[in-house]
């Protein structure tokens, strides 16, 4: 049996970390919203990631869990994990997105077929992924393990909206598709095509201009706001 005792500890205090990404492009963008988190509780993490069978001993024997992201992202926000190159570690977290996540410490569950959270450590230090999740015990990843010190987590924590602002989105596309795709398909056409092609073939250069808009989100998009906590709620800049 795998006792705590058998496991490096780190002592994490209270404290405030900022997670997730403000780039929703398809290449360079990241799993958002980036939003604070506030841990008002201290807890210790393993220095290491464990093997998912010792894990489920020292679940099963003990008062450790897996270790919710947000617990991870502030350990790690201050240098105090590591594991070896190549390695995949499993959090307690699931989803697609941070919408709807309680942002006081505890595990997010994005509910019905989320993804699982991973870290994946390289050269340049630790990547966030997400992957189906699998069979519980013969899993090939690491898992990061806490042992918290009375978390306390209130029934209505600061958390994120449930979802993201379609209108605001749509409002992003329509400017971006217009002055980077459907006004530049007007100007080319008249100074460089042949004449009467505006009158006739308006159509198609709407539709290309509005192509070329949204192929524009591969690299880029406007940067999206941050949630902070703000007297109990999530508020954004």
């Amino acid at each position: 049996m795998i006792l705590p005792d058998s496991i490096e500890w780190t002592e994490i205090d209270p404290g405030i970390v900022v997670m997730g990404s403000t780039d929703r492009s398809v290449l360079f963008g990241g799993i958002g919203p980036r939003h604070e988190v506030n841990i008002g509780y201290h807890f210790k993490i393993s220095s290491t990631p464990v093997t998912a069978s010792e894990a489920l001993q020292m679940i099963n024997s003990s008062e450790a869990e897996e270790a919710s992201e947000s617990e991870w992202e502030l350990a790690n926000s201050r240098g105090l994990l590591s594991a070896e190159i190549g390695t995949i570690e499993r959090l307690a977290d699931t989803g697609h997105d941070y919408w709807g996540k309680a942002c006081d410490g505890r595990p997010h569950y994005g509910g019905e077929h989320a993804l699982k959270t991973l870290r994946r450590w390289s050269k340049s230090g630790p990547v966030s992924i997400l992957r189906t999740p699998i069979s519980e015990v013969e899993k090939p990843e690491g898992v990061r393990l806490v042992i918290r010190e009375d978390p306390n987590w209130e029934d209505n924590p600061p958390t994120l909206p449930t979802g993201k602002d379609n209108q605001r989105i749509l409002f992003e596309e329509f400017v971006i598709s217009l002055f980077a795709g459907v006004i530049p398909s007007f100007l080319w056409a008249h100074y460089h095509a042949s004449e009467g092609y505006l009158r006739e073939g308006w159509l198609n250069l709407i539709i290309g201009g509005i192509f070329i808009g949204v192929f524009t989100v591969l690299f880029w998009r406007p940067t999206q706001p941050t949630w902070y906590i703000k007297s109990g709620r999530m508020t954004k800049k």
